[in-house]
């Protein structure tokens, strides 16, 4: 029974990884929508970590991420998803451990702005290029509307969550 339990830990991350990487690659070939996409990618993450704990949704990560370097032609949504929507579940995990609203969104606020910053500087021309005109002209309303979204990204992705816990979880196990 032991061997069992070993033996599907290490591979729901796996098999949830490379469906990860399957959904980034889809995110590269679309014309538009790719962080719409790529934050779809990150929800398997989020379902690792849920059945698995925090360590079966980093090996998620951090396999599908790998891979995505290597099999994805556009390397921005591999960048993507590495840095913020496949991350981003551990992240909200732990940022809401302590149960404190105010810690949880600054956490998460600091986590987003931080990879928003460093897609921002290295990705310029690219995320500049995958956003409406209007956003691009100024920076201080880039971050402003960046943040918005991810707020409503956050909420959004809580609910998944629940429906998962309440739906998926409950006639897996």
């Amino acid at each position: 029974m032991r061997r069992k339990n070993a033996a599907v830990r290490v591979a729901y991350p796996a098999i949830l990884g490379a469906l990860a990487v399957i959904v980034v690659y889809l995110a590269s070939l679309a014309p538009t929508g790719k962080w719409g996409i790529v934050a779809v990618a990150g929800l398997l993450p989020t379902a690792a970590v849920i059945s698995a704990g925090m360590k079966a949704g980093l090996l998620c990560w951090a396999g599908a991420s790998i891979l995505a370097f290597l099999l994805v032609p556009e390397k921005f949504c591999a960048l993507l998803f590495t840095t913020l929507f496949g991350l981003y579940p551990m992240i909200k995990s732990a940022a809401e451990k302590p149960r404190k609203r105010l810690l949880e969104y600054a956490v998460k606020l600091a986590f987003f702005n931080g990879v928003f910053t460093v897609l921002y500087v290295t990705m310029m021309g690219t995320v500049l290029d995958t956003l409406p005109a209007l956003l691009g002209e100024s920076r201080w309303g880039l971050y402003l509307a960046a943040n918005i979204v991810f707020v409503l990204y956050d909420y959004g992705f809580s609910r998944l969550i629940a429906v998962y816990l309440n739906r998926v979880q409950r006639t897996v196990h």
